[in-house]
């Protein structure tokens, strides 16, 4: 069994996922009001680990744009 992907599957995680890193950027720019730059951009990579794994688990429970195929 093989599963494919479609490109409007790509298309609509690619677009999600960069509206969720804005919003994770956003949150920790509004939260940590005094910060260097280098602590922001930390925090904001840490974070964003964490938020893109939980986005990916989600993703894997999604059957939309999925083609089963069998090879």
């Amino acid at each position: 069994m093989y599963i494919e992907e479609t490109k409007k599957r790509s298309l609509i995680k690619t677009i999600s996922w960069r509206m969720v890193a804005i919003f994770n950027s956003w949150i920790i720019l509004t939260l940590v009001v005094d910060g260097s730059n280098f602590m922001l951009a930390f925090l904001m990579n840490i974070t964003g680990f964490i938020v893109f794994y939980f986005f990916e688990r989600l993703w894997t429970k999604i059957k939309y744009g999925r083609k089963i195929l069998d090879k």
